[in-house]
């Protein structure tokens, strides 16, 4: 796509990108991202609707795999875009949330968009949706803008990860997709999708639609809701079934089939599993994905912050915001490193439930630096070691406010006999790569 300090012509109005005119930056089109007024969340559809009815409804002619669920959601969809690219289709990847900077939320084939074309889409998109009336959130900014951004630009498909739910969820104004995937479901923002997992897989099973297939996982928690919704939506339910994969070194043995696949934890044997299905269906709709592309796609993937191990600092970075999600980190990490004594640099926000996630992922004996991201929601350092304290009794615990102080204490602490791991927040870990650009290098 040409520079979005050009016009863009949209039902056959000019609009014209605040960028052009006001030379506005893209730290400016953060700090309006950020402002008190964009940044909260407001379930519902009646305002994107209308803000991409003004902008054209760019989602209409994209051809989009639609993805919800409480883990997973990530993995799969870059799972999936790096197939569909190695298969030679021009693929379009939103996600969320990002790490260190907006843009990576928005890419095409593995290319986050430009901080310039990033700052005109954001400026453009809010003159839009003011000059109506409409007061659109952050996140709906976002997804209008990756919507637009992948059309102007030709993309062939999209990988499309939900938000927040899935019914609600800005990214559901899609009409038809090609394909549904619902990964993983368990508890995580009860508060707003309900306190059950019947009434949670309902949100997520929102995203299904009439007639399209949706893929998602053997004994998945809420599957009858799933199936209810699927069945009143006449769609096609197709399941993933991992049982029987094993990992062998960095090669996924599927009983049938061997896969390299360049993420690790044992969580990614039911990404795999959906990723799998979802190329048969999409085979079957007349998306060709060779073998060859399949192979090179999965061993080619990346997705930082998932179990992502940094062997030259003997380091771990995983989100692991969750009951599940510790669970899975604590097995993976018992699987990949049983030996090796564990340094943690940890952190919360008070929307976890984070008396679960501590109860799941330590061991006695640990090490455990409790610290705190920027967020108006991180939960006081001093709050974290208490709680661990209360489950763990011989667990080593110290607080510091700092991110960066906390990883300076693990280095201190650190040895060839011990793994550091940082997790339970994926804004600590952007605010950790923030302050060491370099870390993630391998």
């Amino acid at each position: 796509m040409n520079s979005l300090k050009n016009d863009i012509t949209i039902n056959n109005a000019s609009l014209v990108t605040v960028d052009k005119h006001t030379n506005q930056s893209y730290e400016d089109a953060v700090l309006l991202l950020t402002s008190q007024g964009k940044f909260h969340i407001s379930l519902g559809l009646e305002r994107i609707s209308k803000v991409l009815d003004l902008l054209g409804n760019p989602q209409d002619a994209l051809k989009i795999i639609h993805v919800a669920g409480t883990n997973g959601k990530g993995s799969t969809c870059a799972m999936l875009a790096s197939v569909l690219t190695e298969a030679g289709y021009k693929t379009g990847l939103y996600s969320s949330p990002h790490l260190v900077e907006y843009t990576e939320r928005i890419k095409i084939n593995k290319t986050e968009i430009s901080k310039n074309d990033f700052a005109g889409l954001i400026f453009s998109i809010v003159e839009t949706a003011d000059k109506a009336g409409i007061h659109i959130t952050e996140f709906e900014i976002l997804t209008a803008a990756a919507f637009l951004y992948f059309k102007e630009n030709g993309v062939e498909y999209v990988l499309l990860e939900t938000g927040l739910g899935g019914r609600l969820d800005a990214t559901n104004v899609v009409k038809k997709p090609v394909l549904t995937i619902i990964t993983s479901i368990d508890f995580d923002h009860v508060d707003r999708l309900g306190s059950t997992i019947e009434q949670i897989a309902f949100e997520k099973a929102g995203i299904i639609k009439t007639n399209v297939p949706v893929v998602t996982l053997k004994n998945n928690k809420g599957m009858d809701v799933i199936k209810t919704v699927s069945k009143s939506k006449s769609s096609e339910l197709v399941i993933a079934d991992s049982t029987g994969y094993c990992f062998e070194d960095n090669i996924i043995n599927t009983g049938t089939e061997k896969y390299e696949l360049s993420l690790s934890g044992l969580w990614q044997l039911l990404n795999l599993s959906l990723a799998l299905e979802s190329v048969k269906c999409l085979n079957k709709a007349g998306v060709y994905i060779s073998g060859q592309s399949l192979k090179a796609g999965l061993k080619n993937v990346s997705w930082p912050a998932r179990f992502q191990y940094i062997k030259k600092r003997n380091l771990i970075i995983d989100g692991a915001h969750n009951e599940s999600g510790a669970y899975l980190l604590r097995k993976s990490l018992d699987l990949y490193f049983p030996e090796e004594k564990r340094i943690w640099i940890y952190s919360s926000l008070n929307t976890k439930d984070y008396a679960a996630v501590i109860n799941n992922l330590f061991r006695h004996g640990d090490t455990v630096i409790c610290t705190k991201s920027i967020s108006n929601n991180a939960v006081l350092p001093s709050e974290l070691s208490k709680k661990i304290m209360e489950i763990y009794p011989d667990i080593h615990v110290c607080n510091t406010d700092c991110v960066k102080q906390a990883y300076d204490i693990s280095l201190s602490s650190s040895s060839n006999s011990t793994i550091t791991i940082i997790a339970g927040s994926l804004y600590t870990i952007g605010e950790l790569l923030a302050y060491f650009p370099t870390l993630n290098e391998v």
